[in-house]
């Protein structure tokens, strides 16, 4: 099992980016998958997750309404969509995998199973 996270970058305050993870050595049907975010000196946080189907997904209160989570079956890839980012977003965000076949949305950084690597996000202008 192996998650690769990509797209983080430079953006000014307000701006856009979408980060991937890409999943590989397994299928992704059957997985949870989270997004956490870590910054320098912080815990890592929950950020976003969306169960195996993209029925049900659950955001945090601080990315609610700018962020959205997706996933696309035929690539084996998650998306994060980022719109109107703060400082305080910036980050190095990782993404998880969980494997549920149920509705259940996990939260929590101990219920997931693999990670990926990290993709760094910098917002400032």
């Amino acid at each position: 099992v192996q998650l690769q996270a990509s797209g983080g970058g430079l953006v000014q305050p307000g701006g856009s980016l979408r980060l991937s993870c890409a999943a590989s050595g397994f299928t992704f049907d059957d997985y949870a998958i989270g997004w956490f975010r870590q910054a320098p000196g912080k815990e890592r946080e929950f950020v976003a997750a969306i169960t195996w189907s993209g029925s049900s997904s659950s955001y945090a209160d601080s990315v609610k309404g700018r962020f959205t989570i997706s996933r696309a079956y035929a690539k084996n890839t998650i998306y994060l969509q980022m719109n109107s980012l703060k400082p305080e977003d910036m980050a190095v965000y990782y993404c998880a995998s969980k494997y549920s076949s149920s509705g259940y949305v996990p939260l929590a950084l101990y219920e997931y199973d693999s990670w990926g690597q990290g993709t760094l996000v910098t917002v400032s202008s």
